[in-house]
């Protein structure tokens, strides 16, 4: 076999076995919790501000991850490793522990591990791919939360019928299954010297030009507005959409087809032109995830939740690339102290979503203020990329 098919097949190896990771540290590990949170409260075992409550503990173990991922120089085929063993472990956990305190603490320790594992596990792969020349595969990579948001959404609901300590447990097996697919694909040497990803952030920093700091600075403020908009949505979809349709079997398929969505959008979202505007992209996709949490409100039909999943879906991870292919063009290869920060501000607003939402649809009844709030934030999240972007191309020409 030639060295470049060799590479190719490299490639593939890579990007499949970082789409398998983040399918399981995201689409089981973190959002696990949005199918089974209906079956729970069903059961009695939670209310819905409890179940705000353990989202939001979730997403504080995500931000308090990304925090701390800068300052980790563990190499990063250790970390994917742990975190995924631990991740299948508190998925086990969750259907073994019937308390509410026990509970909090496994969803914010598998807000850690979903935190590293993505984080680690991008860095590991998107490397992979920049030294075997196929930058390209970086949209399989990220088709990965979709996918393992699909299967959540339709072995979630279909295992919590024999109850939600099922459902958990099953979740969790079939975590256990994919790691062990993927797992010798970490033993390969590190894709660079030192891989950890303990970055020299004082360093990039002091060379960086004033516009590159400023341009910084709104990357990590606006891509919090991301966390907090579309959170809402991701979070109560099956109870919002029960809401609106009490007699409908629909419900329970919005939110396979939200991740089902997010397929497509990562693969065109990779294929976007390297000289296109990062910033721009985040606003188109801001606005489109904008209009899809607005249509749960304006067009509470079949069709409107089915149009609102397929718009907050395709922009999901297509968001978090550019935002990571913007830190790169600010930071270069020392952007994963950027990548931390701009990951740990996406989780701030995901903390303060759902304990901002629930509340507020307990006691009113209904998720309208929230999700029109929601869609408020993204929309000034893409007005705000915009006019970044266009008094840098002011400064620029100027």
């Amino acid at each position: 076999m030639s060295v470049n098919g060799q590479d190719r097949r490299g490639a593939w190896r890579a990007a499949l076995a970082c789409m398998v990771t983040l399918a399981v540290a995201m689409g089981l590990g973190r959002f696990a919790f949005t199918p089974m949170l209906p079956i729970m409260l069903g059961e009695g075992k939670l209310e819905l501000a409890g179940g705000g409550v353990l989202a939001s503990l979730n997403y504080l173990g995500y931000f308090l991850g990304a925090v701390s991922c800068a300052g980790i120089g563990i190499k990063a085929s250790s970390m994917v490793r742990g975190g995924l063993a631990a991740t299948a472990a508190l998925l086990i956990g969750m259907g073994l522990l019937h308390s509410f305190t026990g509970w909090g603490i496994l969803r914010a320790a598998a807000g850690v591990m979903s935190a590293w594992v993505f984080v680690f596990a991008s860095g590991w792969g998107l490397r992979r791919l920049a030294e075997t020349n196929s930058p390209m595969l970086a949209g399989v990579i990220y088709t990965g939360p979709g996918i393992g948001i699909a299967m959540t959404g339709l072995l979630g609901g279909a295992l919590g019928r024999w109850g939600s300590e099922v459902g958990w447990i099953g979740l969790g097996l079939l975590a256990v299954v994919l790691i062990a697919i993927i797992w010798r694909v970490f033993d390969d040497g590190e894709a660079a010297q030192g891989s950890g990803t303990k970055a020299p952030v004082a360093a990039s920093s002091a060379t960086a030009s004033g516009a590159d700091r400023s341009d910084a600075i709104w990357l990590v403020a606006l891509y919090g507005l991301a966390g907090f908009g579309y959170i809402i949505t991701a979070t109560f979809l099956p109870l919002i959409a029960r809401q609106a349709l009490p007699e409908s079997s629909w419900p329970d398929f919005f939110w396979p087809l939200f991740g089902a969505a997010i397929i497509p959008g990562a693969l065109i979202g990779a294929r976007a032109p390297t000289h296109w505007d990062n910033r721009l992209l985040l606003a188109a996709a801001y606005a489109l995830q904008a209009l899809g949490v607005v249509l749960s409100v304006a067009w509470p039909t079949i069709g409107g939740f089915a149009l609102g999943s397929l718009l907050l879906g395709m922009p999901f991870t297509a968001i978090t690339l550019f935002a990571m292919r913007e830190a790169r063009r600010l930071r270069g290869n020392s952007a994963a102290g950027l990548i931390g920060y701009a990951t740990a501000s996406y989780g701030v607003g995901q903390i303060i979503g759902p304990l901002f939402a629930a509340p507020l649809a307990q006691r009113t009844g209904s998720f309208e203020q929230p999700l029109l709030v929601a869609a408020a934030a993204l929309a000034l999240g893409a007005v705000l990329f915009a006019v970044v972007w266009s008094k840098s191309r002011r400064l620029n020409a100027g």
